[in-house]
């Protein structure tokens, strides 16, 4: 039986990740640390933010309700506090059919006449 290498999987990202992934300023992933408690990222002895997974998660619902569906920060954190899982999920449900209509809009378009 052949040796399989195992995985490496990244426990921690950089705020410039976090960013680069949503298209946005480090500035405003740190405006939004101030402004939701849902956003907790480590700090190293540098100072530098560690986002994790559940981070990143809490930070793309950020987006989504101030970003996608024109939140006020004020709405978005009373949309949070009646149940972020609740939230999480739905976006999560939301993005997973976005990518199944995109994948069979491309093979409809593939699709001979």
């Amino acid at each position: 039986m052949p040796y399989k290498e195992k995985e490496i999987e990244k426990k921690y990202f950089t705020i410039g990740e976090v960013a680069d992934d949503l298209g946005v300023a480090t500035s405003l992933i740190r405006f939004w640390e101030s402004e939701f408690d849902i956003i907790k990222p480590k700090k190293n002895r540098k100072g530098n933010r560690q986002f994790t997974k559940e981070d990143i998660k809490n930070v793309k619902l950020i987006f989504h309700l101030v970003k996608e569906k024109g939140y006020t920060l004020q709405g978005a954190r009373d949309f949070i506090k009646n149940g972020v899982d609740d939230a999480s999920d739905r976006i999560e449900l939301l993005r997973s059919l976005k990518n199944v209509r995109d994948f069979l809009v491309r093979l409809r378009d593939d699709l001979p006449e």
